[in-house]
């Protein structure tokens, strides 16, 4: 097998773990971990040939991306507290508790390299949090939240890492030169993300097709990353900017087919590398292994400590922060997502798995430091990492579901229907004012007015059918049972018509472009 051939096994495995994940109650990244695990056991697989150094760029820009289109900033914004409590200041407290752990137990272990191994195993990884607390029916809130920490703690991570490698590296260390790095990091990195971001607005509208635009979107992600760490700032933090302001202004209301379109592209996009890059997790377990040959006891000892440090200091961190949030909490603070009980701050704490950034950072340490000498104890850290990754992702992920049931912690799908109900009512009104405007200007017949004003209620009814009275409901129902038939006739005439339209692209003659256009047409129609 080369590794063309190990690809798309991985690309395979992306698709599949997904409905097996569902039927067997598993998340599918932990599924594609341990399928990457058993892939590097077989003699025939070869090993990983990408550089550490394009795993990050390559896999966390359409990740990151992908996961911003699913928020927006306003939820940000509301949740700011507990998200700067979890991704920043959480992200600190576990670097240093990790690293004077380290330092204390791994002979040899110099300070910067301690850090530069807190850093990289701090920061829970944004996708495998949301890919399984998203499929465990969890309230909104936590889901929110950690979404928020999983984006923002890779920046903070991220930035300390370069720092304390870069210490190592040279020798020497400065406290405000470090400071001064984290601050122009974000500066540059959000200058980046904005400009690219208006940029990418305005390149939308003249662009104009569906296609073209969403192809423009797949190139943004890699661009602003590129050129955030071109500048000297965070490329995380770019996309994240990038993507934020994308999801807040380049959405237009009336462009049907180009959000249709976007959805089902990142999506798949999601899907894919998210498949990818936890298979490559599992396949990169070789290098631990190599790692830990002739002296396993150790190196189990010291990951076990670590890992143990880890997911202590999440719980005692977890615990206060979530008090101090629910002091701060007040009436004012709409929108804010904060646990409510003790069941779900132990769920919060649970979720705290470590993927993809964790793997990429440890795997990226230089081999060399200025003086010609090796990177101290570079293979010691990277077994470490992969015994956080794997503790975390595989106990924690396999055994969330299971939490999650016994301690009862569900969605409070009564306040979700209470806001879609809102919502469909306003989407109702909305239909009727504007109808209203029409009637101002254009003399409508009252049979076809009184059919649109029904038309828009139907609107409503149709997002919440609890908008509507008993009476209205059946009537409402009953012209529903009527417009299902009449789309489902319609649905067959259709049909019969793409058939007869790819028939007549095998005859002779034929233009299989205009044939492609008609059809495109008729497509378009159906969704209508």
């Amino acid at each position: 097998m080369d590794q063309l051939a190990l690809l798309f096994a991985l690309l395979l495995g992306a698709v599949v773990s997904v409905p097996v994940g569902e039927r067997l109650r598993l998340p599918a990244p932990v599924l594609m971990t341990v399928f990457g695990i058993v892939l590097a056991l077989l003699e025939f697989v070869p090993n990983v040939d990408v550089p550490p150094e394009l795993i990050l760029p390559l896999l966390l820009p359409p990740l990151l991306y992908a996961a911003v289109r699913r928020t927006s900033w306003r939820q940000f914004a509301a949740n700011v507290r507990p998200i700067l409590l979890l991704a920043v200041a959480l992200v600190f407290v576990t670097t240093f508790c990790v690293a004077v752990v380290a330092h204390a137990i791994v002979p040899g272990l110099p300070l910067a390299a301690a850090v530069a191994l807190g850093a990289l195993v701090a920061p829970p990884d944004p996708v495998a949090a949301t890919a399984v607390a998203g499929k465990l029916g969890l309230p909104r809130r936590l889901v929110s939240i950690l979404e928020g920490e999983g984006l923002f703690n890779d920046v903070t991570a991220i930035v300390l890492y370069h720092v304390a490698v870069a210490a190592a590296v040279s020798g020497t260390f400065s406290p405000w030169s470090a400071g001064l790095d984290l601050i122009l990091s974000a500066v540059v990195a959000v200058a980046v993300g904005l400009v690219l971001g208006w940029a990418t607005n305005k390149a939308m509208d003249l662009l104009g097709d569906p296609t073209l635009q969403v192809a423009l979107t797949l190139l943004v992600p890699f661009a602003a990353y590129v050129l955030a760490e071109e500048l000297h700032g965070s490329g995380v933090l770019g996309v994240l900017v990038t993507a934020l302001f994308l999801v807040e202004y380049a959405t237009d209301a009336d462009d049907v087919t180009a959000r249709l379109a976007g959805h089902t592209f990142w999506d798949i996009v999601d899907t894919l590398v998210t498949g990818v890059a936890f298979g490559l997790v599992g396949l990169e377990l070789h290098n631990a292994v190599e790692t830990a040959s002739g002296h396993w006891g150790e190196l189990l000892g010291w990951s076990a400590a670590v890992v143990g440090v880890v997911v202590f200091v999440r719980l005692a961190w977890l615990l206060p922060a979530t008090w101090l949030t629910k002091r701060m909490h007040t009436e004012r603070d709409v929108g804010e997502d904060i646990p409510l009980s003790w069941r779900e701050t132990v769920v919060m704490w649970w979720s705290g798995m470590r993927g993809v950034a964790s793997v990429a950072l440890a795997l990226a340490i230089p081999l060399e430091t200025d003086s010609g000498a090796g990177f101290p104890a570079r293979s010691e850290i990277i077994f470490m990492a992969f015994g956080v990754v794997l503790g975390t992702l595989l106990v924690q992920g396999l055994t969330l579901p299971w939490l999650v049931g016994k301690l009862g912690v569900r969605g409070d799908t009564g306040h979700e229907k209470e806001m879609e109900r809102e919502l469909a009512v306003r989407a109702a009104k909305a239909a009727k004012r504007r109808l209203r405007e029409i009637e101002d200007v254009e003399d409508l017949p009252e049979e076809l007015s009184e059919q649109l004003l029904r038309r828009a209620f139907d609107l409503g009814v149709r997002i919440s059918p609890d908008m509507a009275d008993d009476e209205r409901r059946e009537a409402t129902r009953q012209r529903a049972e009527r417009l299902k038939r009449v789309r489902r006739i319609e649905h067959e005439m259709l049909s019969a018509a793409r058939h007869e339209v790819l028939t007549a692209r095998s005859e002779p003659g034929a233009d299989p472009e205009v044939v492609d256009r008609v059809l495109r047409h008729l497509d378009v129609r159906s969704l209508r």
